[in-house]
C-alpha cells in the first residue's frame, strides 16, 4: 500500500508530535436458535449444524493507537457485567489481543494499540463475548490501520481465531456447519424478541462438549453427522413465526449443560411457566434464552424475573455485525 494513499487521520504523527486515534467497534452476542452435534471427530472437534441469530446485546472495543510499540487491553469500567471474580485475561490469551496481533501482521505501519472492552455479554456465557471482542478488534483495527482489507478476507482471519467469530462479523442470522465456521446468511430479517437470563457463573465449552460426548458414551447410542439445520426453523424465522419457532428450538449441548449446573432446568421452567414459548441454554450456557411472543411480553417477562433475583434483559435479533460507531483523532 502507498503511504501517499492514507488518510491525514490515519497518520500516527503530525510534524514531530504523535497523535492518537480511537476506533470504536460494537459487536454483538448470538443465540444458537438451533444446535445439533456430531461425535467426537479423531481431530478432538465435533461437527455441527447450528442456526446463529445476533442478538440486540453488544460488546465494544474501543481501538486506541499508541505511541508506544505492542498491544495492551483493559476492561472499560462502564461495563455493565459484575466483573467480580471473573478472571478475564488481558494479555496474548485474550482473542481481542489475538486479533490485534493478527492484524498488526497483516498491516503494512502499525502503530501501538491499546483496546478498551466494554463487557456486556456473559463471560463464558455460551453467547459468543469474546468473539464479539475479536471480531470488533479485527475491524477496528483494520481502520486504525488503514489495512484496506475486505470483509472476506476479515472474515478469513476470523476463522482463525474461533468458530464463533466469523459470526459475530457478518452478524444477522445464518447457518453454521464444519465446526461452526462454515456460514452461510440466512434470509430471515424478521425480528424475534427474546428474554436473557444471566447466570453468576460461566461454563467451559470443553467441558460441556466432555459431558455430551459422556453421556452419549453412557448411552451407547451411535450419532450420525449433523449435514443441515431443520428448514422448519429458517422458515419461521423469515416469517416472524415465534409460535412455530418454539416449537422446533434444539440444543444437542442442554442436556450436558443441565448436567453439569441442575439449576438451569428450574430457570427454563419459570420462564416458561411465566409466559416464555419457549426456553433453552443458549450454546453451551448456562445463559438461558427464553423466546417471547414480541416486544412487549419480553419486557414483561424479563422485568418479572429481575423482580423474582434473575438478570434478565430483553433483546430482540436479528442485528447486524460489527460495525464501526466512532473514528476520532485524539
Amino acid at each position: 500500500m502507498n503511504p501517499g494513499t492514507r488518510k491525514p487521520s490515519s497518520l500516527p504523527f503530525v510534524g514531530d508530535r504523535f497523535h492518537a486515534r480511537t476506533v470504536r467497534v460494537k459487536a454483538p452476542g448470538k443465540v444458537n436458535v438451533s444446535l445439533s452435534v456430531g461425535p467426537l471427530r479423531p481431530d478432538g472437534y465435533h461437527s455441527v449444524a447450528s442456526v446463529y441469530l445476533a442478538v440486540s446485546l453488544y460488546e465494544e472495543v474501543a481501538a486506541t493507537s499508541t505511541e508506544a510499540e505492542g498491544i495492551t487491553v483493559s476492561i472499560s469500567p462502564e461495563s455493565t457485567l459484575d466483573l467480580d471474580g471473573v478472571d478475564i485475561p488481558l494479555d496474548e490469551r485474550n482473542l481481542a489481543y489475538k486479533a490485534a496481533a493478527i492484524m498488526a501482521e497483516m498491516s503494512e505501519k502499525p502503530t501501538g494499540v491499546h483496546l478498551e472492552i466494554t463487557k456486556r455479554v456473559p463471560v463464558a456465557g455460551g453467547m459468543g463475548g469474546g468473539s464479539a471482542d475479536a471480531a470488533a478488534t479485527l475491524l477496528a483495527c483494520d481502520a486504525l490501520w488503514n489495512s484496506g482489507l475486505s470483509r472476506e478476507e476479515l472474515a478469513h482471519l476470523a476463522a482463525e481465531l474461533g468458530a464463533d467469530v466469523p459470526f459475530s462479523l457478518l452478524g444477522g442470522t445464518a447457518v453454521g456447519l464444519g465446526v461452526g465456521d462454515k456460514l452461510s446468511p440466512a434470509l430471515a430479517k424478521a425480528q424475534m424478541d427474546w428474554v436473557l437470563v444471566f447466570a453468576d457463573y460461566g461454563l467451559s465449552t470443553p467441558d460441556v462438549f466432555r459431558a455430551l460426548d459422556g453421556l452419549r458414551d453412557s448411552e451407547g447410542v451411535e450419532i450420525a453427522e449433523p449435514v443441515d439445520v431443520d428448514p422448519t426453523i429458517l422458515q419461521a424465522l423469515r416469517h416472524g413465526d415465534p409460535e412455530t419457532l418454539s416449537r422446533v428450538l434444539i440444543n444437542d449441548l442442554q442436556r450436558a449443560s443441565i448436567a453439569l449446573a441442575p439449576q438451569l432446568r428450574d430457570t427454563i421452567g419459570l420462564g416458561e411457566a411465566r409466559g416464555a414459548l419457549a426456553g433453552m441454554v443458549s450454546g453451551s450456557g448456562p445463559t438461558i434464552a427464553l423466546l417471547a411472543r414480541d416486544s412487549v411480553s419480553a419486557s414483561v417477562l424479563a422485568e418479572e424475573l429481575t423482580h423474582r433475583g434473575h438478570i434478565a434483559v430483553a433483546v430482540h435479533g436479528p442485528v447486524p455485525g460489527a460495525r464501526i460507531i466512532s473514528d476520532t483523532l485524539l
